[in-house]
């Protein structure tokens, strides 16, 4: 063979073998990174600036990143269901080929269904329809919910306040929303309040909101405590508000470790707190592989795969998720991935 041809042939067998080996993922997974359509994706945050929708989002990007061939576009919902509905109506088919969304409001958000781009959505904590407790997809275009009905997680919640009362009486309880007025705080409140009746021990000595944020609800629980200073617990449904909850505790110079300490997210405070002594328990809302799962789903729609209609995001973490000391101590190396 002469030289040129040679050395042709050597080039061509390289390049071959560059190829090949590009198109298998570390591991032996015979799905390239990159590989399928591009995917558009639009994230509607119910606020971009609540750290719970960043966390989230974070997740959704992270795992964009790693197809290689996905994009993300955040936009702010601002806490107000009529910016968020118009956001989601105004989206354009040829701009975006999914939506992943926080809802503000899932009620009012199903107005806007079937949407006229017919792009798919995946709803993410907040089920999109008429009942916010139903996790199953209630509205068409609705392509998967991912989330926990929060009338389960405030029964947990509940009960576990419940059981440290059983030896107290009378036990003082505040109740935190993040708003009263919004469908979704009704609704756990109702559900903290359900179970809390059953015990004749309890009385329920303020409902009031902490704007699912650490400042506010620390000036909210210093106001419960001006006039209730015996508490002995609090439910709360965000960790960001518990954070604030034990401050204001803390600065009434009451312990809060005396105090039973509950919040929703899973967040670095509260397993600190957990392991601390200072807070009893939260409730894991595994926010970065909730993003992650949302564009997998996506991903996966987009290039002809069958996708779950719904996914217990209890499912998504690496330890249970209703998290207490014991969780804890049986995973020592756990550390939650997001703050409030």
């Amino acid at each position: 063979m002469p030289a040129r041809k040679k050395i042709h042939a050597v080039l061509t067998l390289i390049l071959a073998s560059a190829t090949f080996a590009g198109c298998t993922a570390p591991g032996g997974d015979a799905k390239a990174v990159g590989s399928g359509k591009p995917l558009n994706i639009a994230f509607l945050a119910a606020s971009s600036q609540n750290a719970y929708n960043k966390s989230i989002y974070d997740g959704a990007v992270k795992k964009a990143e790693s197809l290689g061939n996905v994009t993300v576009k955040e936009f702010d919902g601002s806490f107000d269901p009529n910016i968020q509905l118009s956001q989601l109506e105004n989206l354009q088919s040829g701009q975006f080929d999914g939506v992943i969304v926080v809802p503000n409001d899932g009620v009012s958000l199903a107005s806007a269904f079937p949407l006229a781009s017919g792009i798919p959505v995946v709803t993410i904590t907040n089920p999109i329809g008429p009942d916010i407790l139903k996790m199953e997809n209630q509205v068409d275009g609705v392509l998967s919910t991912i989330g926990k009905s929060m009338e389960d997680i405030g029964r947990v919640q509940a009960e576990g306040l419940v059981e440290h009362c059983k030896n107290i009486n009378p036990c003082n309880v505040a109740i935190m929303v993040g708003y009263l007025s919004a469908p979704l705080d009704v609704a756990v409140a109702k559900s903290y309040n359900d179970v809390l009746a059953k015990h004749s021990n309890i009385h329920v000595v303020s409902t009031t909101e902490g704007g699912y944020e650490r400042n506010k609800a620390m000036n909210s629980m210093a106001n419960v405590l001006q006039a209730n200073p015996g508490i002995n617990g609090v439910l709360s449904i965000a960790d960001q508000q518990t954070s604030g909850i034990e401050v204001a505790l803390s600065a009434a110079g009451i312990d809060p470790s005396s105090v039973y300490l509950t919040g929703t997210g899973g967040t670095a405070d509260a397993v600190n707190g957990i392991r601390s002594g200072k807070w009893k328990s939260t409730y894991a809302a595994f926010t970065v592989q909730r993003g992650e799962a949302a564009v997998d789903l996506l991903y996966k729609h987009h290039n002809g795969e069958e996708v779950p209609a719904s996914i217990d995001a209890d499912t998504l973490g690496p330890v249970p998720a209703w998290i207490t000391s014991e969780v804890l101590k049986a995973n020592p190396q756990f550390e939650s991935d997001w703050n409030g």
